[in-house]
């Protein structure tokens, strides 16, 4: 079992900077992944960027050079660094954990991000 927190969340203006923190507690060693998705009212939740044990990343378009996930294995903590955000940023934004060999995704309860025009 991984259990996941997360915070960081609030209102920002358009253009501004956010950074979304997840601590992860549980069976950490057996996570392969560790993502953020986001969630905006009315739409499905869609993958926003993800790391791997090794430190790669990967990107949804839509925030290519604006959002910079990274990890602090120390801390068993993920982060996200969100600049430049847009209104069409706002959501609700969850942290996820993915392991290969169960095929298991862990969820934390989110974190609302509202960013005005």
């Amino acid at each position: 079992q991984v259990q996941l927190v997360e915070f960081g969340g609030g209102l920002v203006q358009a253009g501004g900077s956010l950074t979304l923190s997840c601590e992860a507690s549980g069976t950490i060693v057996s996570v392969n992944l560790m993502r953020w998705y986001r969630q905006a009212p009315g739409k499905q939740r869609e993958l926003v960027a993800t790391i791997s044990n090794g430190g790669t990343t990967t990107y949804a378009d839509s925030v290519k050079g604006r959002f910079t996930i990274s990890r602090d294995n120390a801390k068993n903590m993920v982060h996200l660094q969100m600049n430049s955000l847009k209104p069409e940023d706002t959501a609700v934004y969850y942290c996820n954990a993915y392991v290969y060999k169960a095929s298991v995704m862990y969820w934390g309860q989110g974190t609302q991000v509202t960013v005005s025009s």
